[in-house]
């Protein structure tokens, strides 16, 4: 399965937690167990949408993940898959959540806004690039309408 926006899918624990996490050691095998609040709070800057997500998909939020995009945005998960929509990106997101893995936190670019539009990319740690972008919206809150998981082909 391809990465979600701004995150690379990890298969196991021993990376750290994203920051919104508490993180309590187990082992001293770099096992951890995480606790993390669902963050409802709307992205007030394009550049949040990233860390929100990602502190949503380690809570198991899956409709506060999806809520972070607009009602028929479209995520290109790469391999010619195309999500359209909250219902359709809901249920990416919970086919991603139900396998267990976790979304890590990549280097994010500062975004390129213009007017109400805003382009996102981040690095991710296996050196994959994304991009997004989010439309400012009336509330002056942010949400993605496209999001693609790797500009590389």
């Amino acid at each position: 399965m391809e990465m979600p926006a701004a995150a690379q899918i990890e298969t196991g624990v021993s990376k750290p937690a994203p920051a919104s996490a508490s993180v309590a050691a187990l082992s001293t095998r770099e096992e951890f167990a995480v606790t993390v609040e669902p963050d409802r709070a709307p992205a007030h800057d394009p550049q949040d949408l990233e860390r929100l997500l990602i502190a949503r998909q380690w809570a198991g939020d899956i409709d506060g993940m999806v809520a972070l995009f607009e009602p028929n945005a479209v995520v290109d998960s790469g391999e010619g898959r195309l999500t359209r929509g909250r219902e359709a990106i809901r249920t990416l997101f919970a086919e991603i959540t139900a396998t267990g893995r976790k979304f890590a936190a990549g280097e994010q670019r500062p975004a390129l806004i213009n007017g109400d539009l805003a382009l996102t990319s981040t690095k991710l740690p296996d050196g994959s690039i994304t991009t997004e972008v989010a439309r400012r919206q009336d509330d002056g809150t942010w949400l993605w309408v496209i999001d693609r998981y790797s500009v590389a082909w």
